[in-house]
């Protein structure tokens, strides 16, 4: 009979951070365990649970009893079982033996099994039904399983206090006190962790009467709602949050990001929304800061008005619904405050020493032991910077001054507290000391892009001092030998080297990539444990490039066709990989791209010959089409390449076609005149050079 499972672990307060990935594996977990024992019918739906103090999980559809199951087990090679007198061996009787026990069965006769094919031998295999197994049987072990494998941070271990296990020690992510299993209306007969199952649970720290009964597993929610004022599914609490802080804003924008969310639903089990205020004298500090503190340290809400300024009003998540709220207003602003102050101070102070005079203390931050100091570091930057400023046409002074301020606010004592304000705040140091609006501009943006999607930097000394850092790192790191590995990457190489493509894509850099890369290793110049790794890096750069270009909904092959010539420039990529998708549009485009590959092949095989072709040694008349076809298409495919008009040129070479087709129809390239033959190779390098011009046509064909 098929009936709704419930079960819970009640525990003391769950880290917060973690919940939603806990309750969501102790319900996979789960699921899947008895999905595949056979305890499901279809249709069976999981339900995960997760508040501060419990983990849990309904199941609908679950069987009392697993399916019978037919079993086909291999016994032994026929070789290994028959003497050579067709009679059973010893290993073969000591065999069924021990299935015959597995299956509870008296005995298994030999004729009772069959022989079949097995690889390039036969074997002896034999099928019984297994009978189905009880719930709790099949349940005990998947509870285990799922518990043992939860995506515990840190595993506490606790002795147990009551019970036939009183005195035992037990590890779990926080001590357990009660297990409920119930199978409709029935209790499960399970333990674990040093606890047995029954149908009480606990409701709300305060607002709740203290235990009380489940009547069956079908009543769980609604009963902890109404007896126990919990909202037992993270992502119901979750929502009514999210809908709650809305509703308090009123014409205000709530700044609620998803981390902050999730961890408060982790915090509490029966949410009130409250609106809370500060003074406004407050607000004379930058709005990052207040926005940092309240949300890092208090878990608050911040408001800001339409135009995105921060409001001296914010919102807090309670665990308590009361009608006399004023207590746990008054009581959050009063723990706000010092907060506030404290960050006020922090500005107040930091902006006493300019970021200039904080610049030489660099040189007591240790960067890594085999690159030196931060203000070493600062160095090779700002020299990286200048000259990648002078590439773009810009301002190498203003790309200077910015990237040797860039990491000055790393002293500050607000980036003492909040790391996270880096670049941020160096930005309003800047100002305050009278820098530059590009070089204040360029110490944030100099971190974009910090993820994927973030915003690439504003203006060309943003993005010189950006690439520096970018590029600094990458080389740096690689050439001490501390590339990334498997899925292990300490230092976000691929972050950064991701950025360095985002920037040159799609800021259509026109930039050597070579250039770019030999420029930052030669920054290294001197350093005994520095090893260029261009020739590394390049082909990592690349592997990057092409996931980029997935993302933008390009073909492998399509990427292939122009990653594959590893382009030095990346700011004509788009225009390139959209002539390609076009040219692989025409009829034309498959047999161009299967006889460039043919011609690639060919051309790989034989020694240089050259390209120039000699007109007089075409001999045969398909020979002398193709050569007069091509010497007509060159100049309109050679002005659209230069114009970059990618399509056009692509176009163009489908023209080639029919006399493409009637060369190899008709000629023998590799003929037994070596004149002869090295006249025609010289045609076919010609032509792929055509071919080739844009991409690597032949990387379209199957």
């Amino acid at each position: 009979m098929s009936r709704t499972l419930l079960i819970e672990i009640f525990t003391e307060e769950l880290p917060p951070k973690a919940l939603a990935k806990l309750g969501d594996a102790f319900a996979t977990g789960i699921f899947n365990g008895l999905k595949s024992r056979d305890f499901l019918d279809d249709g069976a739906v999981a339900t995960a649970f997760a508040t501060p103090r419990r983990l849990a999980v309904s199941i609908s559809n679950v069987r009392a009893v697993s399916l019978d199951k037919t079993m086909r087990e291999k016994v032994l090679p026929v070789s290994v079982a028959l003497d050579a007198d067709g009679r059973a061996t010893a290993p073969l009787v000591k065999k069924l033996a021990a299935m015959a026990a597995q299956c509870g069965k008296v005995m298994i006769t030999p004729t009772e099994l069959e022989r079949a094919p097995d690889g390039k031998a036969e074997s002896f295999f034999f099928s019984y039904t297994a009978k189905g197994v009880a719930l709790p049987v099949g349940l005990q072990v998947v509870l285990e399983d799922t518990v043992a494998k939860l995506p515990i941070p840190k595993v506490m271990s606790y002795q147990l206090q009551h019970g036939h296990a009183a005195g035992h020690t037990v590890r779990f992510v926080r001590p357990a006190h009660s297990l409920v299993a119930l199978h409709g209306d029935q209790v499960l007969p399970l333990t674990l962790l040093g606890l047995d199952a029954g149908r009480q649970t606990e409701g709300h720290r305060f607002l709740s009467q203290g235990r009380f009964t489940l009547a069956d597993a079908d009543c769980y929610a609604i009963t902890l709602a109404e007896q126990g004022k919990v909202i037992a599914s993270f992502s119901e609490r979750k929502e009514k949050i999210r809908a709650a802080l809305l509703a308090s804003a009123a014409d205000d924008q709530v700044l609620m990001p998803e981390a902050l969310l999730d961890e408060v639903t982790a915090l509490v089990e029966w949410p009130v929304v409250y609106a809370c205020k500060f003074e406004d004298e407050f607000l004379s500090v930058p709005q990052e800061c207040l926005i940092l503190t309240m949300q890092t340290n208090q878990k608050y809400f911040a408001l800001t008005d339409s135009a995105g300024k921060l409001r001296s009003r914010f919102l807090i998540v309670s665990n308590l619904q009361t009608n006399e709220p004023h207590y746990i207003i008054e009581g959050n602003e009063r723990v706000v405050r010092p907060r506030l102050s404290d960050a006020k101070f922090f500005f107040e102070q930091d902006q006493k020493k300019k970021l200039a005079d904080r610049v030489p203390l660099l040189a007591n931050v240790v960067y890594h032991n085999k690159l030196g100091n931060q203000l070493q570091r600062t160095d090779r930057v700002k020299a990286l910077a200048a000259a990648i400023a002078t590439l773009l046409d810009g301002d190498s002074a203003l790309a200077e001054r910015a990237a040797l301020l860039a990491k000055a606010d790393l002293l500050t004592d607000m980036v003492g507290e909040f790391p996270e304000l880096q670049g941020i705040m160096g930005n309003y140091y800047a100002r305050h000391d009278g820098e530059a609006e590009h070089v204040a501009l360029a110490i944030s943006e100099h971190y974009q892009p910090r993820f994927a999607g973030d915003a690439l930097p504003t203006t060309d000394t943003s993005v010189a001092v950006a690439l520096a850092d970018k590029l600094e790192t990458l080389i740096g790191i690689w050439g001490i030998g501390l590339q990334p590995t498997g899925d292990k990457d300490p230092f976000a190489l691929r972050r950064h080297a991701l950025g360095i493509l985002r920037m040159l894509l799609e800021k259509r850099l026109p930039i050597s990539l070579a250039q770019l890369l030999s420029s930052a290793a030669q920054q290294f110049a001197g350093n005994a444990n520095f090893k260029d790794p261009g020739s590394d890096v390049l082909p990592f750069l690349y592997e990057r490039l092409r996931g980029l270009l997935r993302e933008r909904g390009y073909s492998p092959n399509e990427i292939e066709a122009v990653v594959a010539q590893q382009p030095d420039r990346l700011d004509n990529i788009i225009e390139r990989l959209d002539a390609v998708q076009a040219f692989a549009a025409l009829p034309e485009a498959e047999a161009l791209a299967a006889a460039n590959k043919r011609i690639t092949n060919i051309l790989k095989k034989t020694e240089s010959v050259g390209n120039t072709v000699q007109q007089d040694l075409l001999r045969d008349s398909a020979e002398q089409q193709l050569f007069a076809a091509m010497n007509t298409l060159k100049p309109e495919v050679d002005a659209a390449f230069a114009k970059g008009d990618f399509s056009t040129a692509l176009k163009a070479l489908a023209r080639l076609r029919e006399n493409v087709d009637g060369f190899f129809n008709d000629v023998m390239v590799m003929a037994e005149d070596e004149q002869l033959r090295n006249n025609r190779l010289a045609l076919l390098a010609n032509l792929h050079v055509m071919l080739n011009q844009v991409a690597d046509i032949s990387k379209l064909a199957a």
